[in-house]
């Protein structure tokens, strides 16, 4: 039963002016990007949390500490394709993932399709093993005030 593998992941990064606004791998047009020592992909980063919480391999701040220089600035996509390395050298394989973002703005719908196509790529999995969904908070919370964006992943994995 070892074989298949759940794991769930969760981050939260708060707007800040004069920063891109990166999601998912793509940089997206808004006033505001998102604070963090990298590039602050909150969609990224729980996709890492998931997979790495799945193959019992501690967490995203365990292997690429925001105390750490060579991660000032990075890419997340940099950090995701190297957490598929740890699992693989673990022998896992990525089976699907589904992801949430709660964000009050921008409207993420239309870029959804573009989010999924850059995961898979970075991933090396067909999109359709990709499930990104969009929401608000109903103006509750630091999301509601437009403070920040959460994301949500869970995903599966499996011994190759």
């Amino acid at each position: 039963m070892n074989n298949i593998r759940v794991g769930f992941g969760y981050d939260v990064h708060v707007f800040a002016v004069n920063r891109d606004l990166w999601l998912g791998g793509i940089k997206i047009d808004h006033i505001v990007g998102l604070l963090g020592h990298s590039d602050a992909d909150v969609l990224i980063h729980a996709l890492c949390d998931a997979l790495l919480g799945a193959a019992n391999l501690r967490d995203i701040g365990f292997h690429f500490p925001d105390t750490a220089g060579e991660y000032k600035n990075i890419d997340s996509k940099i950090l995701l394709k190297d957490t598929m390395l740890l699992l693989r050298q673990k022998g896992y394989e990525f089976g699907n993932a589904d992801c949430t973002v709660c964000a009050e703005a921008p409207k993420l719908n239309p870029h959804i399709p573009a989010i999924q196509e850059c995961l898979a790529g970075v991933l090396g999995v067909d999109v359709d093993c990709i499930s990104i969904k969009a929401t608000t908070s109903e103006k509750m919370g630091f999301v509601g005030r437009k403070e920040g964006m959460a994301a949500y992943a869970t995903v599966l994995i499996y011994k190759a």
